[in-house]
């Protein structure tokens, strides 16, 4: 089956070894790709924390916080991915980064389900699932449950509204916040 390119949409690594490469992506509800900006931010702040880092990227959409966690120098990543149409493109785009199996995980399910089979602490995870759904809480409780942290993981949370009412139900501690544009961003540790 060939790649309908036409119909994909594109998103930059901003950073690292595979600085300026696009990864494509599908169209789907709530998927949208962390812009540039916020992007950019994000790393300056794990900046000393991504070398040879094992990240879990939770609701893992285009990809593109991993790509750019391993593009920077992150030892590993796994994606969580339910859309099999997009976890394909995920699998495509670790292809054409020449990324192996010794790089990359990609589990095409809903992350509630995935979360379950994963048996390893990582030491940096993303948060950031479709708005709408309002996952953050389940999620965080599963990581919590299935001790998929440990004392110096840091979890990348970005949501279209303040946090703070969702950090409240979980022993936290904030690291870094910023507001870009509309969207809310923390790096917190569970304690």
């Amino acid at each position: 089956m060939t790649r309908d390119l036409k119909n994909l949409n594109r998103v930059r690594i901003i950073g690292g070894k595979f600085k300026r490469r696009q990864i494509g992506f599908i169209d789907a509800d709530g998927l949208r790709p962390t812009p540039d900006r916020l992007r950019e931010t994000l790393f300056n702040w794990l900046m000393a924390d991504i070398y040879e880092a094992k990240v879990l990227d939770v609701c893992a959409g285009s990809g593109v916080l991993s790509f750019e966690a391993l593009s920077r120098g992150a030892s590993f990543a796994t994606l969580i991915e339910p859309n099999p149409k997009q976890a394909k493109e995920l699998k495509h785009n670790a292809d054409i980064l020449q990324l192996t199996k010794n790089h990359v995980q990609i589990i095409n399910d809903t992350a509630q389900n995935a979360l379950a089979t994963l048996n390893t602490p990582f030491d940096l995870i993303f948060l950031d699932p479709p708005y709408a759904l309002d996952l953050w809480k389940v999620l965080l409780t599963q990581i919590a449950h299935h001790n998929l942290y440990h004392e110096d993981t840091l979890i990348y949370m970005e949501n279209n509204q303040p946090l703070d009412d969702i950090l409240t139900s979980f022993s936290t501690q904030t690291i870094k916040h910023a507001k870009v544009g509309q969207v809310y961003a923390s790096i917190i540790k569970l304690t």
